[in-house]
């Protein structure tokens, strides 16, 4: 295949470098023509110069006969349809025009030696002049246009073969790298195309797909397998905390410590993948905002939510601001204030953003905020938290094109001092 690819640019090279020297060729062929014609017209002007003089003494024939000039005496010579000839004689009209008066007439011989016909001043009847003009040769062409050609033609053979069978599989590569991973569904094997070493370096990509799409696939099954098993122990064991007669103390936080473990499997899964394959749907998020924020009267959480349509997940999104809501409210304090505002690009682009009027993270701790399993507080450990509230957010954050900021609310009327916002954009369908 690579030996095909290079005849196949090689041949391109080689029509390229044949078209280049043909107008190369042609190019040079006018200007030798242009200067034959301004050497020949001084020549000619010569001959017409001498000619007319002698004529006003000897008649055509004998001057004819004494100076070996082609003459013929008549009103119009015999002519031919020749447009190459006609357009050297306009040429040599044009040398002859500059320094004769009146301009004499040129016209296209006819015969078997190829020239024109220039008039000449008599004294009775017209006499006219044969001035042979060789034909120009346009083959073969001069060696060094010959070699510009050839230069001229590996060059684009060369740059077509980089371009295409080099850079353009290897940009393709390069987008779908940057896909995998990115949260933009499972990546898909690329075809075989370019050079040996770009279709290697495919290979090994395709490789490590297959190898990525069996461990999604073992992933899913794993997850789905730990939700289904953990769902009947923690029925089982709520049934028998309602049937053990604890105290009312106890049994309150027994079931607390059952909805922890439940909402920390919940976060669990939810970091490891469990939403990855929702699919986009448009949606519209005020909605979806103010649905999470249902269970809150206004004095608790003020929305100002801009109507706003845009294709998202909407569960992962649903879950990433309401961990958001729950950290505010658990580390933060009052007034907290939940917006929805369109960003860049237009008509696709959103950006939430969550105020409280706590101290907020530190600006020196907010990467590490980010990760999972990291706690700011080691007292925060509590209550079914496990440090992936902000990491789970920003995960969603990120699978939608946008990421999770941190605001300082310095300034702020409404009494917020911190805030969090997640901006994003419309997922496309490649993206799903």
């Amino acid at each position: 295949m690579a030996s095909l690819a290079a005849v196949r640019y090689g041949l391109v090279g080689l029509g390229v470098a044949l078209l280049s020297t043909a107008q190369l060729q042609l190019l040079q062929a006018k200007r030798l023509q242009r200067a034959r014609i301004a050497q020949l017209g001084a020549e000619v002007l010569f001959q017409v110069r001498l000619g007319e003089l002698a004529l006003d003494r000897l008649p055509p024939t004998a001057l004819a006969r004494l100076s070996g000039l082609p003459l013929r005496q008549g009103s119009i010579p015999p002519t031919r349809r020749d447009r190459v000839l006609a357009r050297q004689g306009r040429l040599l009209r044009e040398e002859l025009c500059r320094r004769l008066e009146p301009c004499p007439r040129v016209l296209p011989a006819a015969g078997p030696q190829r020239g024109v016909w220039v008039e000449l001043l008599a004294p009775l009847e017209p006499v006219w002049l044969l001035v042979p003009i060789p034909p120009a040769r346009p083959w073969p062409p001069d060696p060094w246009l010959l070699l510009v050609g050839l230069g001229l033609g590996s060059g684009v053979g060369l740059l077509l073969y980089l371009g295409l069978e080099v850079q353009r599989p290897l940009q393709r590569l390069q987008l779908a790298l940057a896909a995998v991973g990115a949260g933009q569904g499972p990546a898909e094997p690329l075809p075989q195309r370019g050079t040996m070493a770009v279709r290697q370096l495919t290979d090994r990509f395709n490789a490590m797909v297959r190898r990525l799409k069996a461990s999604e696939q073992e992933r899913a099954v794993m997850l789905a397998g730990i939700a289904h098993d953990l769902k009947s122990p923690l029925t089982r064991l709520r049934f028998r905390l309602s049937l053990a007669g604890l105290a009312g103390t106890d049994l309150q936080q027994a079931e607390a410590d059952l909805a922890a473990l439940e909402r920390i499997t919940a976060q669990f899964l939810l970091f490891a993948g469990g939403g990855d394959s929702e699919p986009a749907v448009a949606v519209p998020l005020d909605q979806l905002l103010a649905e999470q924020a249902a269970g809150l009267d206004a004095e608790a959480l003020a929305l100002d939510l801009e109507p706003l349509e845009r294709v998202v997940q909407p569960v992962a999104l649903a879950r990433a601001v309401t961990n958001l809501i729950d950290n505010a409210r658990q580390y933060g304090a009052p007034p907290l204030r939940l917006e929805l505002r369109a960003a860049e690009p237009a008509g696709q682009g959103f950006r939430i953003e969550l105020w409280d009027g706590g101290p907020g993270i530190p600006a020196e701790h907010w990467e590490q905020a980010l990760l999972a399993f990291q706690r700011l507080d080691a007292a925060r450990g509590g209550s079914g938290h496990c440090g992936l509230g902000l990491a789970i957010a920003a995960r969603v954050a990120r699978a939608h094109g946008g990421g999770l900021e941190r605001l300082d609310g310095a300034g702020r009327r409404d009494g917020c001092r911190f805030g969090i916002a997640l901006w994003g954009a419309s997922r496309s369908q490649s993206q799903q």
